[in-house]
Formats: structure tokens, sequence, C-alpha cells
């Protein structure tokens, strides 16, 4: 069986110094100014850039950028056709930030939330609280999937104001209650401070006996490596109960860990053969020539996993997705489409199929961090084709809009009961599926990813935390 090294690249990323570089490329212009104090620092953008990016053939020739911008403007002037080609790579003025939020760390209250009209007349908003994370302030605080949110610091929340209303760290919530034709605010208030949270990404996970079907169902937030052994015993638990179908919930997993994601791919594929090709990577042209001369031929495959845990026979796999459903997300579908029936209910997907590492200046000179995109990813058929706005398109459209949010697990739940029908041929006047509740309400929605609430820290990304041929 072939070894592949490099399996741990991120459909977001991890840390890497210039100095890791240097076995392929030459150091870059370490030239100074005391005239510009923006040269040095660009002028090592710019070098690293033209190294790794994957569109570096493209990059404007160095000579003629304005190497007096800022350093976060002068990346951003570089990118080639930024917001339409490359609409991914950023940069951040602290590079441990950075790798901190890469690996699930964050300044957070720990919610993700649907925004919509909460009146009539489209003057206010409620937040629908579509998740708090585990261990935040705002799951200690007794938030819950479910919660409608309609002030913050005592403030109405409207159309103009949501976007912002988690600015500051201290922030005291009004809960509110539908009461059949708008969100309005109760008794109830709860105080949250931000704090750095580590994000687990197993939110929860079941199993639903329905007949002969035993489902199981995961909600997955981000692929994490140091939460790979957990996901596996997730499967192992599935595979000991005699799980025969597989939802999978992706809907508010933005990517994460590209060797996260060959686990799930691998624990979930039918008829695994392990050694066999699962995926490739396509980096620039030089690159490619660089380490393809090192390594070998085959140094930017990926192979499937030996996992014990594989579920073995299914025949397919539910995937819920949302516009929010991103990269290392998408990676997952890519890997399973040439193997297995992959059904998608929800919504389309972000569109995502580029990967990216983290760049850091080894000389310690700056704090900068970039992530851009360094590599494209192709299935065994060398498929790739949802990188578009568009992403992937759903199998099964359904709007996640219905109010209040079902608990997760509950076979009333939006997407899940369609899935729960999709797998059982019952249509939902049979067993009651997807009548939901009494006083039920459909709402208009302004934000359909579900954001987090605290926006710098969104990442919807897959990376690496090798490069090619490193052990």
């Amino acid at each position: 069986m072939k070894i592949k090294y490099w399996s741990f690249v991120l459909l977001i990323s991890a840390s890497f110094s210039c100095k890791k570089l240097t076995e392929v490329f030459p150091k870059t212009d370490d030239t100074t100014s005391t005239t510009n104090p923006n040269a040095d620092v660009n002028s090592w953008i710019y070098d690293t850039m033209k190294s790794y990016y994957l569109w570096e053939n493209q990059l404007t020739a160095k000579a003629s950028t304005d190497n007096k911008l800022v350093p976060a403007d002068y990346f951003e002037s570089i990118l080639v056709k930024a917001g339409e080609l490359d609409r991914f790579s950023w940069i951040q003025e602290d590079v441990a930030e950075l790798t901190a939020s890469l690996q699930g760390v964050n300044k957070v209250v720990g919610i993700r939330f649907t925004p919509f009209y909460s009146n009539t007349a489209k003057t206010k908003v409620a937040l629908s609280v579509a998740y708090a994370l585990k261990g935040s302030p705002a799951d200690k605080a007794g938030i819950k999937r479910g919660d409608f949110i309609v002030k913050v610091n005592g403030s109405e929340l409207t159309p103009e104001n949501y976007s912002a209303a988690f600015s500051t760290d201290n922030l005291k919530f009004t809960l509110g209650d539908y009461n059949g034709t708008e969100i309005i605010a109760n008794a109830k208030t709860v105080d949250v401070i931000k704090a750095e949270v580590q994000t687990n990404p197993i939110q929860h996970y079941s199993i639903i006996e329905k007949g002969n079907k035993k489902i199981g169902y995961l909600v997955y937030l981000q692929f994490l490596t140091q939460y790979d052994a957990d996901i596996r015993n997730v499967f192992k638990e599935f595979k000991a109960k005699g799980v025969n179908e597989l939802v999978l919930d992706l809907r508010y997993n933005g990517g994460g860990y590209i060797s996260s994601s060959d686990i799930i791919s691998s624990l979930i594929v039918k008829n695994l053969k392990p050694g066999s090709l699962m995926s490739k990577q396509e980096w620039n042209t030089e690159l490619t020539s660089a380490y393809k001369s090192k390594y070998g031929n085959d140094v930017f495959d990926t192979d499937w996993l030996n996992e014990p845990n594989n579920l073995g026979t299914l025949n397919r796999v539910f995937v819920l997705t949302s516009t929010g459903t991103a990269s290392a997300s998408e990676l997952v579908i890519n890997n399973l489409k040439p193997y297995m029936d992959v059904i998608l209910i929800g919504d389309h997907t972000y569109g995502k199929n580029v990967g990216s590492i983290t760049l850091s200046d080894d000389k310690k000179r700056w704090k900068w961090g970039m992530q851009p995109i360094v590599l494209r990813t192709v299935n065994s058929l060398g498929q790739s084709e949802y990188g578009t706005k568009d992403g992937f398109a759903p199998t099964v459209k359904v709007s996640d809009n219905a109010i209040p949010f079902m608990p997760f697990g509950d076979e009333n739940e939006t997407l899940l009961s369609v899935a729960i029908q999709q797998i059982t041929g019952l249509s939902a006047s049979n067993y009651n599926a997807n009548a939901r509740i009494k006083g039920i309400k459909k709402v208009d929605i302004l934000n359909s990813a579900y954001p987090l609430d605290n926006p710098k820290r969104e990442i919807r990304d897959m990376f690496i935390d090798k490069l090619p041929g490193q052990k």
C-alpha cells in the first residue's frame, strides 16, 4: 500500500513558516527599506505567494505592485480575480490567533443562529439558536437550540443592526416567545461573557429505529484532528448497534483538516479498500514539478484509510446541507460520490473545492499570518465540479425556515424528517413527521448560512498540517 504523508491538509489550514518551505524554494527577498515601513513585509508576502499560491502564474509582476500599502491591503491587491476566481485567500495580523481558530479555539459566546424577520412589518429581527457549543458561555447559561433572542444589551434587533450585535464581550440576551404571529420579548434575560472556547465538533449523535432501519444520525461541526479518536468511537458504536442507514448533518460545518475528512470518508464508504485512491490534490505547476521530482508521481494522492469501524455495506448516505456547508464537508461528499449514492437534503453547499496552508515569517519579524489557496482537490474519477458559488445542488431542496427549531435527533426536525421519509419510503402523513407542532411558523430568513456569534472567527476552509512528502 502506498503511504501518503500529507493527508493532514486542511480545507482550513495549519501553520507553516517560510523556514519549512525552503527545501524546495529559495528564501524570500530580505531587502530593507527606511522610507517605506511596509516594504519588507509586503516583499515577504509577494515572494511567499509566488512560491505557493495556486494561481502564482497569474500574479501581477512584483515591480508593478504597490508595496506602500498596509500589508492587509497589499495582500488583497495581489490576489488573482479576488472574489471571483480566488474567493477564499486571507491574511490575519496575528498568526497565533489564526492558528487557534483553525484548531477550533475561538473567543465566542458559543452560538450559531438563523436571523429572520420576527414581525409582519419586517422591521424587527429575531435570532433562532441553531445550537450552543458544548461548554461555551451560552451553553453554561442554559441557551439551547430553538431559543429565540430578540434583544441584545437591551436593544431590539433589526435588519440593520443584528449582524453587529455581538461586538462587545459582555452581553445580555432577552429571549422571546412565538405568539402565533410574531416573536415577542418575554421576561427572561441571560447574561453571558465571551470566552475562549474549544469546539467539540460532535454536537450530537443518536440512533433512530424505524422498522428494520437503524439510522445513525450525527451532527458534526468542524473537522478537527484532536477529535479523530472520538469520531471513530461514534462509528464504533454505530457499527456495534447495527446501523444500516446514515444521516450526516453537515449544515453547520464550514470545513477543517483534510486528514479528518479522510477519516470520516473512510468510515462511511461502501466496500472500503484501504490503499486504493480516494482523491488527488493539484498544486501550482512549479511546486508540482518540484515535489514529484523529490517524492515521486503519487505524492499528491490520498488513499482510503484502513478504518476497522467502517460501516461496511451502506449503499447510500444522506447529508444535511446548507449554504454554510463548505470545503472539507464538500470534500467528504465528493470523495464518496464515485462509490455510493450521496443524497443531499437542504440547500446548495458553499462551493469550495480548494484548500490552503498557513504561512508565517520564520524570522518572527512580524506576526502576520497568511492563509492562501494552494491546492485544488479532485476525487478518484478526477471530478471537482462543485467549486462555484452554487456548490453541490441538493437532491431534495428543503428550506430550513420552520420555527421553533426542534432538538437534534427529533424525528420532526425539518431536515432530518425529510431524510427519514427518504429512508423509510413513508410520507409525512404516515407517521406525522414534518407535521411538526401546533403553532409552527415558516419565516423569511435573512442569512441561510447560520452565522457564528463572532463573525471575525467565521472560517469556511480546508487545510493541511503537513506539506507533500513530510512525515
